[in-house]
């Protein structure tokens, strides 16, 4: 059976990958983004019913992070319009060990939809389509928490679910964990990088203190430093956060991409071997 399936963020990380997956399998899909007609924007609740109409299903996206204020609220104005749209079923991407992200989960579990949750442990793609890449072009990597070890994901892992669980009613009610198949530290991830890419890539263990105020000194936004505070102390700092979910396997009947295979991949991409400029 094909769908007609929103997928909102559709052309962020996990979002684009979704994509190529749902139109690979033949359903119709919308991109759910400002740009997009209809356009899908969530610091305007105006739009949701817009893109919500004439969608069976939903992919649930919350940027930047179900951790900031307004996302709880953001949340229960989209699944209230999901509701009134008629949509059949919703999946929501959560964050693996975020309190406040379990709190927009609840509000998706009690909306009356169908819906199956997607926790995700850190991407893998932080260092080559996100916040690190440009400190991994410049040979220096300087971030707090040194001895939490992270079962990193692929986001091809995490978007793989996310397509099986949208179109397969047999994980409705349920919460899916996805993680990489192995704990590694910063400098774990650091020194593999610097292998991969044949040159000296330098990882230092910082405070939390020392990370935040060297954002401020670059002039990010108050809101900026307060998440990623919040996710280093509150995600990285979380035991549960440190454990290897098997719900990959179980899903999919193979493997999670081991970081390794991420790092081969990107080698090759030659994402690496840009400039600081070309990133800019």
């Amino acid at each position: 059976m094909k769908h007609n399936i929103l997928v909102i963020g559709g052309t962020g990380k996990t979002g684009r990958r979704v994509v190529n997956g749902l139109k690979n399998l033949g359903h119709n899909v919308r991109i759910g983004s400002r740009s997009n007609n209809p356009s899908f924007d969530w610091s305007d609740p105006s739009t949701f019913s817009g893109a919500l109409k004439g969608m069976d299903r939903a992919y649930i996206t919350y940027y930047p992070d179900l951790a900031v204020p307004g996302a709880k609220e953001a949340i229960d104005t989209l699944t209230q319009a999901a509701l009134k749209e008629g949509l059949e079923k919703v999946v929501l991407l959560s964050g693996k060990g975020e309190q406040e992200a379990e709190r927009c989960e609840e509000i998706v579990a009690n909306s009356g939809l169908n819906y199956t949750l997607v926790r995700a442990s850190w991407f893998n793609q932080n260092f080559s389509e996100s916040f690190l890449l440009e400190p991994i072009l410049a040979g220096y990597v300087a971030l707090p928490m040194p001895e939490a070890k992270i079962p990193f994901v692929d986001a091809d892992d995490i978007a793989d679910v996310v397509t099986k669980v949208l179109v397969d009613d047999t994980y409705n009610s349920q919460t899916i964990t996805v993680t990489g198949p192995r704990k590694m530290t910063f400098e774990d991830i650091v020194n593999e990088i610097s292998l991969g890419c044949q040159r000296k890539i330098t990882y230092e263990a910082i405070t939390l203190e020392e990370y935040s105020e060297a954002m401020k000194t670059f002039g990010l936004p108050e809101d900026y430093i307060w998440l990623f505070t919040y996710l280093f102390r509150e995600v990285l700092g979380n035991p549960e956060n440190q454990e290897i979910s098997n719900d990959f396997e179980k899903v999919l009947g193979r493997s999670a991409t081991d970081f390794s295979e991420f790092v081969q991949k990107t080698v090759k991409s030659g994402i690496w071997n840009q400039s600081i400029a070309q990133t800019i």
